[in-house]
């Protein structure tokens, strides 16, 4: 058992944590165009840079449990902070698209490590406030997206146009992140594991319920990294110039940053979190009506709305497993398959995305995919809403 005093920098080491979780991939959005120009890439391309972290985040998630297993907690987040600083501060010293592609793989393999140790440590440590507790650490992550996406620009103009400072400046996060977890580490901490999983709990790989958390979480993966990486590129081909796009993209993180505190907490007193997880679905296909428009204010508002399931979904997606299982070693396992699978789909996708755009010139055809990981997503809802409450319904006539 923590003490009070413990337990608020082990939540403090989370969210600073959980701030260094996005910026490695959002750092790239703003300065796509800059960078597709500068390097003579497609959109194909210069999209990798934002595809290829993201998949190695599925590729590698099931080495949580592994590198827990062999070197404990402490010593494998101190690798992976140690290996994403030094990925992104590269960028700063080598200027190529094939040093971008390698510090790209190095922090999607470091990310992959860092998510489902810390959706455990929740649950093992924090058992009567998850929902609290995932805010925290959405919020972490949805800060480090909106200060990547909103400051990149800023520092790209501040340092007479160099794009290798505006995105290697962000590994000073993940050193930050080194230091707060040294804080909290002071105190003996872990996420305990039995030597055999085999009769641990329900095996994930064999239950349809897991599959549909996984599948959910790769488009809710594919539409937030998709978002993020072609709103500005969509934003002036309707008229705004790169700042006024930029500042709507700021905006919406904002939003996403309320919904990644506020809804965990509006989640924690609903019985089920079906109702909310189809209202939030269905602003999204709403925000997607308004901009199709193109029309200025309505495409504003749609940008704005959008941020609301953009912001939501992230850490529904971390409940799920929560829910579902009974132990921190459990919840491990389920979100490291999760997003083993999750992110390879939400990797795929975004690239599909880019290859459309290369072929159609429409960003109209985007938006469209966009509208379609959405209506996805309420059909997969109410199907895990459904399968969940038979869950239910079976335990308690087990008991």
């Amino acid at each position: 058992m923590r003490s009070k005093t413990t337990s608020s920098l082990l939540l403090f080491a989370i969210f600073i944590v959980a701030l260094n979780l996005r910026p490695a991939i959002t750092s790239i959005g703003p300065l796509l165009d800059i960078i597709r120009e500068d390097l003579m890439l497609s959109n194909t391309q210069v999209s990798l840079l934002t595809v290829i972290p993201v998949i190695c985040m599925g590729v590698f998630a099931m080495l949580a449990p592994v590198l827990n297993r062999a070197i404990g907690l402490n010593y494998t987040m101190y690798a992976m902070l140690l290996i994403l600083a030094g990925a992104i501060g590269i960028r700063f010293l080598f200027v190529s698209f094939s040093v971008l592609w390698m510090t790209s793989l190095a922090a999607g393999i470091s990310i992959a490590v860092i998510g489902p140790l810390l959706s455990a440590l929740i649950k093992q440590y924090f058992p009567s406030h998850v929902a609290m507790v995932v805010g925290i650490y959405s919020f972490g992550m949805g800060m480090g997206a909106t200060l990547s996406t909103g400051l990149t620009a800023v520092f790209y103009e501040a340092s007479d146009s160099s794009y290798a400072f505006a995105l290697a400046v962000w590994a000073v996060l993940a050193i930050i992140g080194i230091l707060a977890w040294r804080l909290s580490a002071t105190h003996p901490m872990e996420v305990k594991q039995r030597q055999s999983t085999v009769h641990s709990g329900v095996n994930p790989w064999r239950n349809r319920t897991a599959w549909s958390f996984l599948v959910f979480f790769g488009l809710q993966t594919a539409l937030f990294f998709a978002v993020l990486t072609w709103l500005v590129p969509i934003a002036v081909t309707n008229g705004m110039t790169l700042l006024q796009a930029g500042t709507l993209l700021s905006m919406m993180t904002v939003v996403q940053i309320v919904m990644n505190i506020g809804f965990p907490l509006v989640l924690q007193r609903l019985n089920s979190r079906t109702p909310a997880l189809v209202f939030i679905l269905v602003l999204g296909i709403l925000s997607i009506a308004l901009m199709w428009t193109a029309q200025p204010v309505l495409f504003s508002a749609g940008v704005l709305l959008l941020g609301i399931p953009l912001g939501g979904l992230f850490p529904i997606c971390l409940l799920m497993p929560m829910d579902a299982t009974e132990s921190a070693e459990e919840t491990n396992t389920w979100t490291a398959m999760m997003q083993t699978g999750g992110f390879i789909i939400g990797g795929i996708l975004p690239l599909f995305i880019a290859m459309l755009y290369d072929y159609t010139a429409n960003h109209h055809v985007t938006l469209f995919v966009f509208l379609l990981l959405f209506v996805a997503m309420l059909v997969l809802a109410l199907r895990i809403g459904n399968s969940t409450a038979a869950d239910k319904t079976v335990d308690a006539t087990s008991h």
